[in-house]
């Protein structure tokens, strides 16, 4: 599978570990930065890898930050983006198989890696259960026009 990876500053440590996790596991990874520690604004590198996604360039992206928030946020503004910020295995199954998301966001500074690695596995190896949650998801991809306020 070809994923597409970013993170800011403060989820730098676990987006090199996770990166050499996939592709021990034989996954194509693009990486889209940050490069280093030091402090810098995550929309930069966040909204690239989701719009990798969107474009059909990458099958899914996986969103690193302190507490993966503010990368959520970015990640689902862009159309066609359904991320979701995963703290545990069962948060990471139930994203894939009610959801059908296509992007996972996780908080360095609120899981450990071994955690974080299973969310990784889990959210990559759950399907979608399609059924009654594929008009939820068709819904989410395309809302009606919002009324004028």
């Amino acid at each position: 599978m070809k994923i597409a990876i970013a993170s800011d500053h403060a989820g730098f440590s676990y987006k090199t570990k996770i990166i050499d996790w996939l592709i021990e596991k034989g996954h194509q990874v693009e990486d889209f930065g940050t490069d280093t520690t030091e402090p810098c604004n995550y929309p930069d590198y966040i909204r690239p890898a989701a719009l990798s996604v969107s474009q059909g360039k990458s099958e899914r992206a996986i969103v690193l930050g302190g507490s993966g928030n503010g990368e959520a946020i970015v990640a689902n503004r862009i159309h066609g983006v359904r991320c979701i910020l995963a703290w545990d295995k069962n948060s990471a199954e139930l994203g894939r198989r009610h959801n059908d998301s296509n992007v996972l966001s996780i908080g360095e500074r609120m899981v450990s890696l071994s955690t974080a690695i299973e969310i990784v596995d889990i959210w990559l190896n759950s399907p979608f259960d399609g059924g009654r949650h594929e008009t939820r998801v068709q819904q989410i991809d395309n809302p009606p026009d919002d009324p004028v306020s």
